[in-house]
């Protein structure tokens, strides 16, 4: 059985709030949780944009590395209230996503402000409304669309518009005029860290194995 330990009660709060967003955006969606280095578990969902976001809290899980059901979990946080819980059973057949790497990251943007990705994300939202699929998702050619593109430390970094979707239905983006984004890369990823939270995609599509 898996444990997850808290090493304040706040820690609690904000997965919840996290699991709480995800099960919103998909309630079928599962949540990884990783140990990371300094006593912190890294939780880790896959929304419906095809990006990644990703929460820090600080405590510990075991086994270090477990995935479970984002309802369960949710509903663990909010029944208990105890410094440890059992965050549901053990679902790691159903995460299907490769992890970014915890090392290696480029500094790219470190002070955006939050207020130009909220606006572009709201004229995003805006046009996706009008323009929605049949299976009531924006089309594919307005998530895959550049909004922006940011250059630093030799790198110069291309964000689509899922990026900021994923990054709105989260909720990671804090409300206040002085909130900032921070832009960071590998060769093969990008990811953006707001107040609440991260997203994180590959800046390239895999190419398809050869048969």
């Amino acid at each position: 059985m898996p444990e997850l330990s808290f090493a304040d009660p706040s820690e609690r709060d904000d997965l919840g709030a996290f699991a709480a967003r995800a099960v919103r955006l998909d309630g079928q969606t599962v949540v990884r949780l990783r140990n990371r280095d300094g006593g912190r578990v890294d939780a880790w969902v896959a929304t419906p944009f095809d990006v990644l976001a990703t929460r820090t809290v600080l405590g510990s899980v075991e086994p270090g590395d477990v995935t479970v059901s984002g309802n369960e979990l949710l509903a663990a946080l909010a029944v208990s209230r105890a410094d440890r819980i059992d965050p549901g059973p053990v679902l790691d057949l159903q995460w299907r996503s490769a992890l970014p790497p915890q090392a290696h990251w480029q500094v790219v943007e470190e002070q955006l402000p939050a207020k130009i990705v909220a606006d572009l994300t709201e004229r995003g939202l805006t046009v996706a409304r009008e323009n929605v699929g049949p299976q009531g998702t924006p089309p594919a050619s307005l998530l895959d669309q550049t909004v922006l593109t940011v250059s630093g430390d030799g790198l110069e970094v291309k964000i689509p518009m899922r990026c900021l979707f994923a990054m709105s239905g989260m909720g990671f983006l804090g409300a206040g005029d002085d909130e900032h984004v921070r832009i960071t890369a590998t060769d093969a990823w990008l990811r953006i860290d707001a107040r609440f939270g991260a997203v994180v995609r590959r800046r390239h599509a895999l190419l398809p194995l050869l048969v």
